[in-house]
């Protein structure tokens, strides 16, 4: 298994980006300066600012301290813009021990970071403490404020400030020796922030992560703080963020402006943006090859060898071929590992959906989960005695993300129910196909990207014709609907949960028949399961599969008829078509 969390080793290729950054940050004659780490979730953000910062303490760490604030572990405990200065006030103090000068001066920092607080960024709280009115001065000196943020210091502003500011003071709001209002404050802490930070004679870096899981708010605080308080000579700002998710933030922040201030406001706060490099082929390829020599037990060494020669082999991909997993294998001393060697194997085959499909494309996180879902099962089929390959069960967990839900749900009740699946599979997999056929599940043609998806996947071994794959329905079970797999249910029962479940009228003699086949204790189970598989619907404007099978149940059952009566009145709206089925039911009523 891999835990999902960053790393600073350099499992994608992402050295000569790092390096690129690494270059501007230890480039004196930039500072301050902003990069932005731009790319999806999960895309490698937080793992290229470990490589960053490693690379930075390496090539001259001593001359620079870094801070790290992650803007989510403070969401909701925390004014954002406060929490961060106080992060780097704590950075500068460490820094300072040993000269008792600068360092008793690190405390003025933490006193300016309360002040801020209260003036301003917690007065409303404070004044519902002690029963004060503020009477409209709280919101006027959050504009105030803002107005500094948002149009930067000039004289109106400042008037303004000073005048609210001088308001809340004399209110008694805030009682302290030194009265000054919030713009005398922020200067205040920038001088002396500047004054530390040169006398440490060091460059100050933070490394913003997470600011994209904000709420609109926080981030947007987080950005101001930046902007605002610490944009000063020797410093510099990496933030790692989804660039839409941050413009989504500004949009919902300062409502009413349009998406060219959307663009304009992140383009004025990062200076140079650094994109993470999209995950190819070869470097999926590359990243399986080291995950699995990790979770295989390699000696550490041995895997940072083979890092090192893939890293080269992919920088000098343009003109050579990639490298052999023969040649993988013969670095890590694992020539007779067999089991690594057949997981090699399988990671050639399954590398090019794993960098193609457009649900997957290429992304480290959902790479490493889909791994992680094949190691929990093929664990779960030791301890239960189950033979069932790993690669079988690979093949089947991308299938459930690569083709949807509603497929994969298909593709398992086929299994469970069909006792013509090996057939249908076997010619499908044995005959060159430019299209799928008649023969398969509906749900498999219902767009183009799906069924070029299926006939590609079909293609993958190993072929699953000649195996027995009831186990892998239930080593599924907690990806699919119990609507297609039901525990208990006799063979009978599981035949009519099926018929139920694709039928369209209660006048289906198909229906009508299974129901007179199953045992009176199974009508609760089946009602489940058909529940189950109407859970899955999101629009009800037309009567899905499966509605009428449901009455039919109650109709027989009134037990079941509870169940589908309390799921009906859970649904919000009620079509036509629903209240002509269920209008003249007495368990309805």
């Amino acid at each position: 298994m891999w835990s999902d969390i960053e790393s600073s080793i350099d499992y994608l290729n992402f050295g000569e980006v790092s390096s690129l950054a690494v270059d501007i940050l230890n480039s004196r004659n930039m500072l301050p300066v902003s990069i932005g780490i731009f790319g999806n979730w999960g895309a490698g953000k937080s793992s290229l600012l470990k490589i960053i910062e490693k690379q930075i303490n390496e090539e001259g760490g001593e001359n620079i301290l870094v801070v790290n604030f992650d803007a989510w572990l403070y969401q909701g405990y925390d004014d954002a813009r406060a929490a961060l200065l106080e992060v780097i006030a704590t950075k500068l103090n460490e820094a300072a021990q040993g000269n008792q000068c600068i360092f008793e001066r690190t405390f003025n920092l933490f006193n300016r970071v309360d002040k801020v607080r209260a003036l301003g960024l917690t007065i409303e709280g404070i004044a519902l403490a002690h029963g004060i009115p503020t009477g409209g001065m709280v919101s006027r000196s959050l504009g105030a404020i803002k107005n500094i943020i948002n149009n930067g210091v000039n004289e109106d502003s400042y008037k303004n400030a000073v005048v609210v500011g001088n308001e809340i003071v004399k209110s008694g709001l805030i009682k302290d020796k030194e009265v000054l209002t919030p713009p005398q404050q922020i200067n205040l802490f920038r001088e002396e922030y500047s004054g530390i930070l040169n006398d440490l004679n060091k460059n100050l870096i933070v490394f913003i992560d997470n600011i994209d899981r904000c709420l609109p708010n926080n981030a947007i605080q987080t950005l101001e703080a930046m902007r605002l308080f610490l944009f000063l000579p020797n410093t510099a700002f990496v933030i790692a963020a989804d660039e839409d998710m941050i413009r989504t933030s500004v949009s919902e922040y300062f409502k009413g402006t349009s998406a060219r201030h959307h663009i304009d406001y992140l383009d004025k706060l990062i200076q140079i943006p650094i994109r993470v490099p999209r995950t190819g082929l070869l470097e999926i390829r590359s990243y399986l090859f080291l995950l699995h020599a990790v979770n295989a037990g390699i000696d550490d060494n041995l895997v940072e060898d083979l890092r090192i020669a893939l890293e080269q082999s992919l920088q000098e991909s343009w003109h050579e071929d990639p490298m052999k997993k023969e040649d993988a294998l013969k670095i890590l001393k694992g020539e007779n590992n067999l089991e690594l060697a057949r997981t090699y194997d399988q990671v050639d085959r399954i590398a090019p959906i794993f960098a193609t499909s457009p649900i997957i494309h290429g992304n480290p996180r959902i790479v490493k989960r889909l791994l992680n879902i094949v190691k929990m099962r093929s664990n779960i089929a030791k301890r239960r005695k189950i033979s069932l390959d790993e690669n079988v069960i690979t093949k089947l967990v991308i299938f459930e993300r690569c083709a949807g839900e509603e497929a994969a749900n298909a593709l398992y009740s086929m299994i469970d129910t069909n006792k013509n699946f090996k057939k249908i599979f076997d010619d499908l997999e044995n005959k060159s196909l430019e299209e799928l056929p008649n023969t398969v599940p509906a749900a498999w043609k219902k767009d183009e990207t799906t069924s070029e998806f299926i006939l590609n996947w079909l293609e993958l071994e190993p072929k699953l014709s000649d195996k027995d794959l009831r186990a892998a329905v239930y080593l599924s079970r907690e990806t699919m609907p119990a609507g297609h797999y039901v525990i208990g249910l006799s063979p009978k029962a599981r035949d009519a949960l099926s018929v139920l479940i694709s039928t369209k009228r209660k006048s289906s003699q198909a229906a009508i028949k299974v129901l007179k086949d199953i045992s009176k204790d199974e009508f609760i189970p089946v009602m489940e399961g058909l529940i189950e598989h109407l859970r899955s619907m999101t629009e009800w404007s037309n009567q899905p599969n499966g509605f009428a099978g449901a009455v039919l149940v109650a109709d027989n059952n009134i037990e079941a008829a509870k169940i589908l009566k309390r799921f009906i009145s859970g649904i919000n709206v009620q079509p036509y078509w629903m209240n002509a089925l269920i209008k003249d039911k007495t368990w309805y009523k």
